[in-house]
Parts: structure tokens; sequence; C-alpha cells
């Protein structure tokens, strides 16, 4: 079995591109409780690769993919709703279904370059990591995975057998605290 680890940036500066100090400290505290991972992927923005810096971890590869997806993507699927208004969107024909569907391209690949029992991390944003997840798992009932993700939130998902067979949804408690 393989794992593969999808999480959004955690807190910027309002309006910037890179992580404020709450932020910096977030991806700390969550780092220091998640991997080891073989392979870290982010998107090409900076709060995403500073996030994985942040957790402890370097940065195998970026990715512009995973940096947004655009105006009619965007209008289809707006960010932030239910990881089961994502699912079905994701089941249409539309360009929110076709965009998940290269998440769950490159999220394959990566999994291709993990031994058995490797793991790895990607780290990008709200609506894409929605995205990704839904599409990797298209007979999973996200009823209950609740709202979109927020800082440093996301899924795991479990591979085998040369697909991805669950997930599970990943929440802090007490960001706050931070």
């Amino acid at each position: 079995m393989k794992i593969l680890e999808v999480r959004r940036h955690s807190i910027r500066h309002v309006g910037g591109d890179h992580l404020n100090q709450k932020g910096v400290s977030l991806a700390r505290k969550v780092g220091q409780g998640i991997g080891p991972f073989d392979f870290v992927a982010t998107s090409t923005l900076p709060r995403a690769f500073e996030t994985a810096i942040a957790m402890g971890f370097a940065v195998s590869e970026q990715n512009v993919l995973m940096n947004t997806y655009g105006g009619e993507v965007e209008r289809e699927a707006p960010w932030p709703m239910p990881f089961r208004h994502y699912a079905l969107i994701v089941k249409q024909d539309g360009a929110a279904a076709r965009y998940a569907y290269q998440l769950l391209d490159y999220y394959v690949q990566i999994m291709g370059r993990l031994d058995n029992g490797g793991s790895a991390l990607v780290v990008n944003h709200g609506g894409v990591a929605e995205l990704g997840v839904t599409a990797c798992l298209p007979d999973v009932d996200f009823s209950t995975w609740g709202d979109a993700v927020d800082y440093c939130e996301g899924a795991r998902l479990f591979w085998d057998g040369g697909k991805f067979l669950n997930g599970e949804v990943l929440r802090l408690i007490n960001k706050e605290n931070v």
C-alpha cells in the first residue's frame, strides 16, 4: 500500500503570496505530526512551497498544474464548497471535471514513483485540493467529509493495486492556539 497526503497551504498575508508568521507556526505544528514522505510536490506559488518547507519537508518537485484552475473551472466549482459538491461536479463533463482528472493523472504519476509502502505529500490550494481528491475517489460517499479544507487541512488517500482505494479527511483542531 502507498499513501498520498494532499494538503492546502498554510496562512498567508492577506492578499499576499507568502506565509505570515502564524502560517509558518501552523505549518511547523502540523509537520511535527505527519510524515515522513518519500516525495513532496507543491504548486509553484510561494505559499505552497513555504508550507512544505515549514512543515519540515524538502520539496522534490513543483508543478504549475496545482497553482490555480482558472475562471472556467471557478464558475463551475467556486471555492469553498463541501466535498460532496465537488464530487458531484467531477462526475459532470465540464471544465472542472477535466481539470480534476488532470490532477488525478498527476497524482497517479506520483504514486508510480513510490516504492510499495511509500508515501508522498502534495501541498496545493483550496478548490484544487478538493477537486483532485474527489477525482481520485469516484465511488466514495463524501457526505461525511464536510466543508472545504481550511489551512493545512486535506486528505490522506490510500493506493493499492494501481488505484486509489479509499481516503480520509484530515482536519485540524485548535488552530487558534498556534
